[in-house]
């Protein structure tokens, strides 16, 4: 009886257990199907902060910049225009002295040209006299004629002697442009600086012999110096007419791209064709006395020109950081959504680039990024936080 009752309570213990257990794991079931129908709550998503300048559009006076290297306005192969032999060297002759329009560098032996010139006034003296002596006969030539009592002119104007007249005026005229030769001829054994200059080299020396045409030296003039600035046509579009910048003489700044030095210059003349490779046109500048300067501005110097344009209308003024890799321009419209626009600056300063704000966005200022991101999407969210604009 006790055995059947052991056996009875191990019986209702099990069933007991498996009943707890069945219920356990239905009751886990329907807990997690509970946790998938409800959604759990999700955080909202962080936007990423940017720096913002507010802009509005405004008027600035367009800055040009260039590079080019100054040239002398005149450069010059000085030659001999007579043959002869070096007599003398001016000691100022040497590279890198400069010197005076009408000094004396070289001088040939003369000795044969002062006899040609002598020679020449020999016979323009001689001239002159046999025209003297053939006037007289061809007014005692008419006066015969008269007193011969014929009526009319002679058959022949050798009676009268009007060939023999024309041939002794021709001899003087021939003998005069000898004279104004060898005269010539004279001087041009000084050879003279034809202007203010600068010498690069001598290639003469005393004793040696020169051609006509020979090679005496080489020489820069020193009055001015010329810059030829390569300019877009947009850089052109953003500058005052050539002619007036020319009467207003316009004031150029050149920097030497080396150093601090700098020097002022003024609007000389453009090129009137473009060129081949740039398809760009130069404005000639030039830098007046540049050896009179301080610092001297010397041949061949490599110089930055900075050259003020117009004043333009509605533009914004941007720091450079603000323009992307791709020539973009981000800013964040009324829903602080990033919006990215293509531009092209129409100039730059060192701190700045200017950009012509679209006809949309006149009435009202803007909030560009100042320093945009490669990974930055359009219509992306974000919290503007505005900066100084120094």
């Amino acid at each position: 009886m006790i055995r059947r009752s052991k056996a009875t309570l191990i019986f209702v213990g099990a069933v007991l257990t498996i009943g707890a257990v069945l219920i356990y794991n239905h009751w886990r079931s329907s807990a997690f199907e509970a946790s998938k129908q409800v959604p759990m709550a999700s955080e909202p998503a962080v936007r990423p902060s940017v720096n913002v300048l507010r802009v509005e559009p405004g008027r600035y006076q367009a800055q040009m910049t260039g590079y080019g290297a100054t040239k002398p306005r005149f450069e010059l192969t000085l030659s001999t225009q007579v043959t002869g032999q070096v007599k003398q060297v001016a000691s100022d002759f040497e590279a890198g002295n400069r010197v005076k329009a009408g000094t004396v560098l070289l001088e040939l032996e003369n000795s044969e040209y002062r006899a040609a010139l002598a020679s020449a006034e020999e016979s323009l003296a001689k001239a002159k006299l046999a025209l003297l002596q053939e006037q007289r006969e061809g007014v005692q030539a008419q006066a015969e004629w008269r007193a011969s009592g014929l009526d009319g002119e002679p058959a022949s104007e050798l009676v009268l002697r009007q060939p023999q007249l024309a041939a002794a005026r021709a001899t003087l005229k021939n003998a005069e442009a000898s004279v104004t030769q060898a005269r010539r001829d004279l001087e041009q054994t000084r050879v003279k600086a034809p202007f203010d200059a600068l010498i690069t080299s001598r290639s003469a020396a005393p004793g040696s012999y020169l051609q006509t045409g020979g090679e005496v030296g080489s020489l820069l003039s020193t009055d001015r110096l010329e810059v030829a600035i390569a300019l877009s046509a947009q850089d052109w579009a953003s500058l005052p007419a050539l002619e007036q910048m020319r009467e207003a003489q316009w004031q150029v700044s050149l920097h030497n791209v080396e150093n601090n030095q700098h020097w002022q210059a003024t609007v000389v003349r453009a090129e009137q064709s473009l060129d081949e490779t740039t398809r760009q046109r130069a404005l000639i500048v030039a830098a007046q006395n540049p050896l009179e300067q301080v610092p001297e501005l010397l041949p061949g110097t490599f110089v930055e020109a900075r050259i003020p344009g117009r004043e333009i209308d509605n533009l914004w003024k941007l720091p450079s950081s603000a323009l992307s890799q791709r020539g973009n321009i981000w800013y964040v419209s009324e829903e602080n959504a990033l919006v990215s626009l293509a531009v092209q600056p129409l100039f730059a300063d060192a701190e700045a680039i200017f950009i012509a704000a679209p006809a949309a966005m006149l009435n009202a200022a803007q909030q560009i990024l100042v320093h945009p991101l490669s990974s930055y999407l359009d219509g992306m969210q974000v919290n503007p936080v505005e900066v100084s604009n120094e």
